[in-house]
């Protein structure tokens, strides 16, 4: 076997070594980018650049590797790349460990300064006050339905979306023991509960549940309490030393979460973009309808319709629109022209590749 192996493992070192090579010239050029960049104090990170490499890479990957392992491996060659002009800095709801520190590695890479918050409304307070430029905060659940204190804020905030992430949501009952006994309690975000409805009141129809800030507030505890058992991912229960008593407990099993990235920053069109926005329509028959009808006259196609009570102002509702397509492209920014003129409230929330 040694003989077999020997000229394999050579072949991949001296690969190994053009890798490096490479890695390291793109590295170069990545600097001169940044230079570039500083001479108009352009941004160090460009959302819809990235989205075409990360796409490009996957059109031309030969295998056997899968495309979304190959756009893993390039989404870290470009944090770490990006990096070198400077580290730019995200906030996240937190602690370390929950599903939105996920996606932020998901959208940035690793070589990030990730910056964890207690809670929603401070990951819109560290954006907007420029402490991070970056803010990513779960916005739907595929499950429960959308995140209103998301929806909210997004309303009252200067704030724009610029990216998007999606990522599959596992749930785990953990213990500091592997074990239930003596638990007494469990813990984890009100969202998580609700999307393990089903499976706790089969299981544990009597359990005292107990919502905290995050799943990884709830990992924590857990860890510190023996009398707690928390429901959290896998990354959290590792990072507290939490053992998993029940593995994917959420009641639907392609269970999946969205996360929206807000900040300052103005994404131009990558070529396969969405546009969100919030509207508003008097209290008047057909005025939906109405207002709406734009849309299908240019031929842009809506992807969501989410309505929220208005809480300011002299409307009833303010109404949550996705539309395919960049706010620049022509058929998108006509159609959000007549938007515009026929609605009683019209905010563009930003455009950003998908």
């Amino acid at each position: 076997m040694e003989k077999k192996l020997k000229p394999l493992r050579e072949q991949i070192d001296a690969i190994d070594t053009q890798i490096l090579d490479l890695l390291g010239r793109r590295a170069r050029l990545a600097q001169e980018v940044g230079h570039v960049k500083a001479e108009t104090n352009a941004p160090v990170f460009r959302p819809e650049r990235e989205a075409q490499v990360l796409r490009t890479v996957a059109d031309r990957n030969p295998g056997p590797l899968t495309g979304p392992d190959v756009q893993t491996i390039f989404r870290e060659i470009m944090s770490a790349c990006r990096a070198l002009e400077k580290r730019v800095a995200v906030a996240y709801l937190g602690p370390p460990g929950t599903f939105s520190e996920q996606a932020v590695y998901r959208q940035f890479g690793h070589a990030v300064e990730s910056i964890p918050c207690a809670t929603i409304d401070e990951v819109f307070r560290a954006a907007e006050a420029g402490t991070a430029e970056f803010g990513v905060v779960p916005i739907e659940n595929s499950s429960e339905g959308a995140i209103n204190r998301t929806l909210d804020l997004m309303l009252q905030t200067s704030l724009l979306i610029s990216g998007e992430i999606s990522i599959p949501v596992h749930h785990n009952l953990m213990t500091k023991s592997g074990s239930l006994d003596g638990i007494t309690r469990i813990c984890s975000h009100y969202q998580t509960l609700a999307q393990c409805q089903v499976w706790l009141n089969q299981n544990f129809p009597n359990m005292e549940r107990q919502a905290v800030a995050s799943n990884g507030e709830a990992a924590r505890l857990a860890s510190e309490d023996p009398t707690v058992a928390a429901i959290a991912g896998e990354v959290a229960g590792e990072k507290h030393g939490l053992h998993i008593v029940k593995a994917h407990i959420q009641d639907d099993p392609h269970n999946r979460t969205r996360f929206a990235v807000i900040g300052r920053l103005q994404t131009g069109s990558s070529g396969k973009d969405q546009t969100s926005l919030v509207l508003s329509v008097p209290n008047k028959a057909g005025a939906v309808y109405n207002l709406l009808t734009p849309l299908a006259k240019h031929g842009v196609s809506m992807t969501r319709f989410e309505s929220r009570p208005a809480r300011m102002g002299a409307w009833e509702y303010y109404f949550y629109v996705d539309v395919e397509g960049h706010a620049q492209d022509d058929k998108v920014a006509n159609a959000l022209a007549e938007l515009k003129q026929n609605a009683a409230f019209f905010k563009l929330l930003g455009s950003y590749p998908l």
